[in-house]
């Protein structure tokens, strides 16, 4: 979602009704001195006359600072509600007590009207509403701030459900976060400390992610992508989607008749098996993130129904993580670091998977890393309570000015939905056991034959790539020279030396031009499966491996003799 930038006084005015409720709310809940600090109060006249019944200010005062951000948050609507869930898996950025309190916020508000939600179903269908559904029950099953959900039956007797997006909120949600974004660039100006957090790319990144959540296409795009990876698996059911009855504001899927996952009376009275439920729900989200790297980033109890034979469906998906395979990697060097509490492995993996602007004392990172492990180490690894873990493994990288991207806090923020989930079902419910078997598994899969084939096959083609460039490079700089613009330093050194340093760098380079031939040969060959074989690898693949190998070792000798690489 495009956020315009208000940092403009001309601008500002143009949204000073809302940014006053903003600010009015802010101090009601006794956040005025976080308006002070970012001096806008030249924006608001209201807040410092707000009145304030003495009652109010005395229960405010009562709660603490996170009790207040959150019920500030759930006044102030649908765009902040939003905020507050996505701020509750900022561990980096927020104490615990915020992250555990902001989790409580709850996205459920009053329906609108049923006669809007037709409105909406005409204009998005183009009046073909009547020709598509059979019938619409008037009062929705669910209704939030983006949208609400209403049971329907096609004309060919089907049931399905419709969730319809909420009138005008595109516009309330695109003011909100023109506000937010100027209140950032407040912060980042004004609060010592949060320029390192960026909060101004936090607000774009929010803003992104609403746009996904508001852009139904995209859920249905992700329910048939999600059910595709799960084409051939009886553990888990994802609804249908109906296309000719789905736009950017209208999404028609098949209705599930399922158990919510937080039904567990009801789960009981109708014989499920809890554990079963616990342990099956782990491991496909478990597949979700090592196997596919595209997991649903919400898995808490209302996404999660459970069909006849303890089948998991999965609900709402305006929500998705993606994973690609090279940060899934640095996930399990992070992970195994972590299980071997090999204190240098987690700082570096930290630094792998993390962004930052300068690269951190190591020394620093690795003895902080080891306090930590060391806090652990004297329990059972099953015991370890493995989100939790998490959250402080990051807590070590944000002091030490590490970001971390946004879909590997979507991974935590599933983790944790999916381990609160199990234990509810399971009280002995254990997480890391069940992501063991696929860390165990992500990471040996790295050293098969056919992926150290194909990685090599990738290199070779970079190599290739780096070799075509070459001369693309030379043009460069003869015309750099032809315009005079060529600076050249120039030592003193004799005819001889230079004959010699030239001589040496064409046979080098030579050698690796043939090395990378070798091995790209190679990989072609390992990749065709041609035999004959030894342990179900090509003997021509491998013999061009190993002469590659002593190829290699024999340039590395040679530059090491010497005295440079």
């Amino acid at each position: 979602m495009f956020i315009q930038k208000i940092g403009v006084i001309s601008h500002t005015y143009r949204h000073m009704h809302r940014y006053s409720e903003i600010l009015a709310v802010l101090i009601k809940f006794g956040f005025g001195d976080l308006i002070s600090s970012l001096r806008i109060e030249q924006y608001l006249d209201i807040g410092r006359n707000i009145f304030v019944k003495r009652e109010s200010r005395a229960k405010v005062e009562s709660l603490s600072r996170a009790e207040r951000l959150r019920l500030a948050l759930e006044e102030l609507g649908p765009t902040f509600i939003k905020l507050g869930q996505a701020l509750s898996t900022r561990a980096d950025l927020l104490p615990p007590d915020f992250i555990k309190e902001l989790a409580k916020l709850q996205d459920h508000v009053a329906p609108f009207a049923f006669t809007e939600a037709g409105n909406v179903l005409e204009t998005e269908l183009k009046g073909s509403s009547s020709t598509l559904f059979q019938s619409i029950e008037p009062v929705p099953l669910a209704a939030a701030s983006i949208g609400q959900v209403h049971r329907a039956r096609l004309t060919d007797g089907e049931e399905v459900v419709i969730k319809i997006q909420r009138p005008g909120i595109r516009r309330v949600i695109e003011v909100d976060l023109e506000i937010l974004y100027h209140l950032a660039t407040l912060v980042e100006k004004h609060l010592g400390g949060w320029d390192l957090h960026r909060p101004t790319r936090i607000v774009e990144e929010f803003g992104r992610m609403l746009a996904r959540e508001m852009d139904y296409t995209i859920e249905a795009a992700s329910m048939e992508r999600f059910a595709a990876q799960f084409l051939h698996d009886p553990r888990i059911y994802v609804p249908r989607v109906f296309r000719e009855a789905t736009t950017v504001r209208v999404l028609t899927m098949e209705y599930v008749d399922g158990i919510k996952a937080s039904s567990l009376d009801t789960l009981r009275q109708g014989n499920y098996d809890l554990k079963e439920i616990a342990s099956r729900g782990a491991e496909l989200v478990m597949t979700q993130i090592f196997v596919h790297g595209f997991f649903h980033a919400d898995p808490h109890p209302g996404n999660l129904a459970v069909l006849s034979g303890n089948v998991v469906c999965f609900l709402d998906m305006g929500m998705m993580g993606r994973l690609d395979r090279d940060t899934r990697e640095k996930i399990v060097d992070l992970v195994t670091a972590v299980v071997r509490r090999d204190e240098s492995a987690l700082a570096a993996a930290l630094i792998r998977l993390t962004a930052w602007d300068d690269e951190p004392d190591r020394h620093e990172l690795e003895r902080d890393a080891m306090e930590l492990v060391e806090r652990h180490l004297y329990r059972p690894l099953k015991e370890m309570p493995l989100v939790k873990f998490v959250y402080q493994i990051f807590e070590v990288a944000s002091k030490h000015r590490l970001r971390l991207p946004m879909d590997v806090l979507f991974l935590i923020k599933a983790l944790g939905a999916i381990e609160g989930v199990g234990r509810d079902l399971d009280p002995e419910f254990n997480l890391i056991e069940n992501a063991a078997p696929f860390v165990e598994k992500a990471y040996a899969e790295r050293f098969q034959p056919r992926r150290l084939a194909e990685d090599i096959f990738a290199q070779g083609g970079e190599m290739i790539h780096l070799l075509k460039e070459i001369p693309v490079e030379l043009r460069q700089v003869l015309r750099m020279t032809r315009q005079g613009r060529l600076r050249v330093d120039i030592q003193n050194v004799t005819q001889e030396q230079m004959m010699k340093n030239l001589d040496r760098t064409g046979t080098r380079l030579s050698f690796a031009i043939v090395l990378a031939a070798l091995i790209i040969g190679s990989s072609l060959m390992v990749l065709s499966d041609i035999p004959p074989k030894w342990y179900d690898i090509p003997l021509i693949g491998l013999a061009g491996y190993l002469l590659a190998g002593v190829m290699g070792f024999w340039l590395l000798i040679s530059a090491l003799r010497k005295g440079k690489l």
